[in-house]
């Protein structure tokens, strides 16, 4: 028997005893809080770029970010902006999706249609909006590349001292468009 046949087999033997699946991670909510620093800011070596997948702010001058971000931090017209790799001419996955109106808890679900995220175009930041992102390839926790979905929401924008900082979660699913766990919907 090769192993592959054997893995499954005994994933299926054990979820059939009541044992754990091994292929359910277990995914729970767990919104963070994240700070970013414009681009437009004199300093340099400060974390302007965000991995959504990771959850983790990047320095974009550090070689370790390079292609490791979804968006990046920048002011512009006296607002603050996220840009995508795209709009500085970086091949990405990465797109994002401005719900106005809306709470952090309120949005359960990525929208399906991914025509109408922005790919390459600056995205100001407000108050009062949700931003659903659909992050940069990566790997999940079997190997699989794919795209993660994550939402953010704004909870203090400076833009004269140039700081954002906001909640976010990502489901850790592979291309799964929830944006709340199975077991709270």
């Amino acid at each position: 028997m090769t192993v592959g046949v054997a893995a499954i087999a005994l994933s299926f033997g054990l979820a059939a005893c009541g044992g754990r699946d091994p292929f359910d991670i277990g995914w729970i909510q767990t919104p963070d809080t994240a700070l970013l620093y414009s681009l437009a800011r004199p300093e340099l070596n400060l974390p302007s770029a965000f991995d959504f997948h990771g959850g983790v702010a990047r320095i974009v001058e550090s070689p370790r970010s390079t292609g490791l971000w979804d968006v990046i931090l920048d002011t512009q017209e006296d607002q603050l902006v996220f840009l995508l790799p795209e709009v500085l001419g970086i091949s990405s996955e990465a797109r994002i999706i401005q719900l106005p109106g809306l709470s952090f808890d309120d949005v359960r679900e990525a929208p399906a249609d991914t025509t109408a995220y922005t790919i390459d175009e600056p995205v100001p930041l407000a108050f009062g909006s949700v931003y659903v992102i659909r992050t940069r390839v990566g790997s999940d926790r079997f190997g699989f590349n794919c795209v993660f979905y994550a939402k953010m929401e704004v909870l203090d924008i400076d833009v004269q001292g140039g700081t954002l900082r906001f909640v976010h979660d990502t489901n850790p699913l592979c291309g799964d468009r929830d944006l709340i766990p199975p077991d709270d919907g």
